[in-house]
Order: structure tokens, then sequence, then C-alpha cells
């Protein structure tokens, strides 16, 4: 089995990390890749650093399209890409050297069962190092990977970085990342994918490593204007009942956290140093010091942050 396996690589602005990435994809044991470089309208050195790889490998292609955005750049890549299977790689994160060789022999091994599409690795954190990565923000079970899962446990028990995933390419042929969303757009694949009935295998081994990068869009950008249109692209996407037992437990599970927030707060008004605060705060009140006293700590946090 020699099939070729196309990595997506969208970039936007990173090209102080786009060289470890790529240097990940020249690593890899399994041989027969091509890498689509995407420069979603960078204004900094990532052409450059596209060059030094697409010179020296005719594997690497560099494609430079006006900014549109991450799931703009993955579907030009998808819709460029030659391959049987298909890996995505955020331009500031890093693949194991076995990612793919791993992924096809699984994928071989459960060859008996047409559905198995996908292959699901786990991961690692970094900053700079991968050999001083930590733990990943939350615990990968297998149990999680269905339709299901995706709908009800994500962002709860876990989320999943794309480049954790490997996927056979005829998945894509119908299925696009929605560019009307800044984030939350790799839920919706997620669902969109597995509501074709397909199943995924669970390699419990790190083949990919996230980089906290404070200058992500994951950092910069909150989910909060995107929950509208996340529940709009569900609705285009679930059945009547599937939707409706999804938003059902959506409103639930909200109605549930602010019932905990509540609780919280009159435990914290009911507590000795909030009590404290109070009768401080009536006491200063009742001999005229209260403004007196906020002007001077204003006055005290002004220099400090000098």
């Amino acid at each position: 089995m020699n099939p070729l396996v196309s990595l997506i690589v969208p970039c936007y602005n990173q090209g102080k990390y786009l060289f470890d990435s790529l240097e990940s994809v020249s690593n890899q044991t399994f041989a027969n890749w091509e890498c689509l470089i995407i420069d979603d309208g960078s204004i900094d050195n990532t052409r450059e650093i596209a060059k030094i790889f697409t010179d020296r490998d005719s594997r690497f292609n560099y494609f430079f399209k006006e900014n549109g955005g991450v799931s703009s750049a993955r579907n030009f890549g998808l819709k460029n890409a030659k391959g049987d299977y298909i890996q995505f790689l955020d331009c500031d994160d890093v693949l194991d050297s076995r990612k793919l060789e791993l992924s096809l022999n699984y994928l071989e091994l459960s060859k008996n069962n047409d559905n198995v599409k996908i292959v699901i690795s786990n991961f690692r954190m970094f900053t700079d190092n991968i050999n001083d990565s930590s733990p990943p923000f939350c615990v990968l079970n297998h149990s999680y990977f269905n339709l299901e899962g995706f709908l009800y446990e994500w962002n709860i028990s876990f989320s999943l970085q794309m480049q954790c995933g490997f996927f056979e390419a005829s998945l894509f042929r119908t299925i696009q990342f929605p560019e009307n969303l800044t984030a939350q757009e790799d839920w919706i694949v997620w669902v969109s994918l597995f509501k074709t009935g397909c199943e995924a295998i669970f390699i419990n081994e790190t083949l990919a490593y996230y980089r906290i990068n404070p200058n992500s869009r994951m950092s910069t950008l909150g989910i909060d204007d995107n929950k509208i249109k996340v529940l709009e692209s569900f609705k285009d996407i679930l059945t009547y009942d599937e939707y409706y037992n999804f938003t059902s437990n959506l409103i639930s599970r909200l109605y549930k956290t602010n019932e905990e927030i509540q609780t919280r707060l009159k435990l914290l008004r009911k507590s000795n140093s909030y009590q404290t605060v109070l009768m401080i705060k009536k006491i200063l009140r009742k001999i005229k010091l209260l403004g007196i006293s906020v002007s001077f700590f204003k006055v005290i946090l002004h220099f400090k942050a000098k």
C-alpha cells in the first residue's frame, strides 16, 4: 500500500513558527506525500520560509491567496489536494515523524470495515520545544468519537484539533469548512464527518503537538460571536430530531451552569471575607472616608501599573 497523502498547512503571519511545522513534515517516515502550503495573505516572512522547503523538496507546493480566514485556506487546500488521504497541520504546530505511517498502518489493520475512514491520535502541548511538552488540555477517549460524542461532549469533556485527525479524502467531496465562522469551525466539520456514518480509530499515542501560542487566533478570538452562527450551521446539518435534542441539551447545560454560578455567588456573599469587606465599606462610608479610600487605592494601582 503506497497511497498519496496530502498535508494541508494554512498560514497567516506565523512565519516564525512555520519552519518547525514544515520540518516535521519533511521528517515523516512515510514518504509518499505532498504538502500544500496555503499562504492566506501573510505580510510577514511566510513566503520566504515556504521557499526554503519548495526549493529543496518538490513535494512541497506553495500557494498564495487573498486573506479569507483559516476555513477558506483549508478549503483552498482541499480543492487542490491530489491525495487519497488528508492530514491537516496548523502552521504553528508540529507532527510526530510517525504520524502518517502509523495512521496508514491502523487503517490497513481495519480494512475489513469499510466504515473506518478516520484515524485520531492523541496530542501534547508545547511552547517552544516539543521535548519539553505538557499533557493535553483534555483526556481523549475513543467513546467520544462518534456523532453523539461530538454533539454533546464537545467543549465539556473534550475538544479536538484537526491535526489529530487523519482522513480519507473522499469524505471532503461534500464537506467543507464553514467560512462564515472565526472559531468553532472544526466542531462543525467533525460533526459533519460523523454525520456521514463513518467510524474512527483512536491511537492513544502522541502524534501531534499543539503550540501554546499567545498570538494564535484561538488566543485572540472568543467563541461568543460565533455561537449563533454555529447553531445555524448545525440546523443545516442535523435532522429535526437531532437538532431538537442538541439544542435542548445545550439549553439544559446553560441553565445548569447559571444555577451553579448563582450558588457560588450566594456562598461568596456568606463568606467571612466578603462580610468583612462589607463591614469595612460601611464604616468608611459612615465616617465619610470611602471616597478618599477609593481614590487612594486608584493612585496606588496607577503607580503599580507603571
